[in-house]
Order: structure tokens, then C-alpha cells, then sequence
């Protein structure tokens, strides 16, 4: 989850659209996911030089609400950092028929990111709540405990939302919209992200933007699937 069109590293996660909203509220037990995606995009910003990713992760639910896992993925910044390699936990659950909720924390490691340079090492955390009313999702992370080569994700605030229609059987419409603020080091780089997408038996196709100069609005489509083990 990071990007060099600007003075500062930028992270990603999960899906193609968005990075990390609310996950659904689990079956307890073990389960899997793989993916592909034409361009790995992290809140609007593409991980893989505008290319392809592939992806997979595997994830525990209990019935507490307690879940944890591990997601992988390719990267591509020009530089050492080949893959990104997120470990997360959290706790979710209903307040009501309505209204859910999920708290967590996620850590995103980059490996390989300091071969050549010892200070070049990517790693940060991010704690993050969210709360869903029916179909739309609001949700906060915050930027902790980062290495030297991802400073600007100290006290980074990330706001989205996300809301979800079913406009045909089985066809979801999804809109996004994402504000980036970052600590007064870095406070020249905040900056909207918003999306929209249709999803369909696992294929999404996405259309993704961003306030930032020189971006361009970007097509993605991507394809997962999720194996209960």
C-alpha cells in the first residue's frame, strides 16, 4: 500500500474498489479467498504500476464475533517491495436487526521493502471501526506504529463510505467515496477518493478516481472467489 506520484508512500488492501471497509458478519470456522484484479487499487490509488494483481488470504470467524486472518498480494513501486502482506483481527457483531459493527486492527507488512536500504522498510498498522445501517457502511482507520519508510502513515485518518443496491437479481451497484488526512508533516497530500462498481457472481467491474493532480479515472475489473476450509 504504496505510491510514489507524490512526496510520501500510500498504502492498499482487499479488493480492487475500496481498501478496508466493514467485513459481514462471518460463519464461525475457517475459510479462504482468492482473487485477480486488472489494477490493485488501494483507496483510489493503484498498487502495481497500473498493473495486475493476483491475490489470496485465509480467514478464522467464531461466533463470539472474534475473527482474524492474513491476506497477500503482488506489489509493484519500482523499487524493492514485491509483495504486501497484511495480518488483521478484529471483533464484529449486530446491535440490532439494522445496525452492525466491527472493530479491528490491520498490519501491513511489506518484506522485502528494505533489501537495498535498510530505512526503506514500508511496515504500519492501522486501527479502524465501522458501523453499517442496512446498506450503507461508514468507516475510520488511523495510522500507528509505522517504520521509517512509511512516516506519513503516522496519524493518518482515513474516513469512507460505502453503500450497496441490489439493481437486478444478484447485480450490486456499489458507491465509494474516501477522504485521506494526514498529519501536518504531510497535510499537502490529502486527498478524495470515490468509485463506483457492479458486482456479479464473484466479476466486479469498477470505475475509481481521486482528487490528486495528473490521476486519471481508472477502469478495473477483478474476479474473486471465497472456499470455506
Amino acid at each position: 500500500m504504496k505510491h510514489k506520484t507524490i512526496n510520501f508512500a500510500i498504502p492498499s488492501l482487499i479488493t480492487a474498489f475500496t481498501l478496508l471497509s466493514a467485513p459481514a458478519l462471518a460463519v464461525e470456522g475457517l475459510s479462504a479467498n482468492v482473487g485477480f484484479t486488472s489494477n490493485y487499487l488501494w483507496r483510489g490509488v493503484t498498487q502495481t504500476g497500473d498493473s495486475a494483481a493476483i491475490s489470496g488470504g485465509i480467514d478464522y470467524a467464531a461466533d463470539s464475533g472474534f475473527y482474524a486472518g492474513t491476506w497477500v498480494s503482488n506489489v509493484d513501486f519500482s523499487d524493492d517491495a514485491s509483495y504486501e502482506l497484511d495480518l488483521y483481527l478484529g471483533f464484529s457483531g449486530e446491535l440490532n436487526d439494522n445496525i452492525s459493527y466491527d472493530l479491528g486492527y490491520i498490519y501491513y507488512a511489506y518484506p522485502d521493502s528494505a533489501e537495498s536500504d535498510k530505512d526503506n522498510e514500508y511496515d504500519f498498522g492501522e486501527i479502524y471501526a465501522g458501523v453499517s445501517f442496512s446498506n450503507i457502511t461508514l468507516t475510520a482507520n488511523y495510522g500507528i506504529h509505522n517504520d521509517d519508510g512509511a512516516q506519513w502513515a503516522d496519524k493518518a485518518l482515513y474516513i469512507s463510505a460505502d453503500a450497496e443496491f441490489e439493481v437486478a437479481e444478484g447485480l450490486s451497484l456499489n458507491l465509494h467515496l474516501g477522504d485521506y488526512s494526514f498529519d501536518d508533516d504531510y497535510d499537502d497530500g490529502d486527498y478524495i477518493d470515490y468509485g463506483i462498481s457492479l458486482s456479479k457472481s464473484g466479476f466486479t467491474l469498477a470505475l475509481t478516481d481521486t482528487d490528486l493532480d495528473n490521476d486519471d479515472v481508472k477502469l478495473t475489473v477483478s474476479y474473486a472467489i471465497d472456499l470455506d476450509l
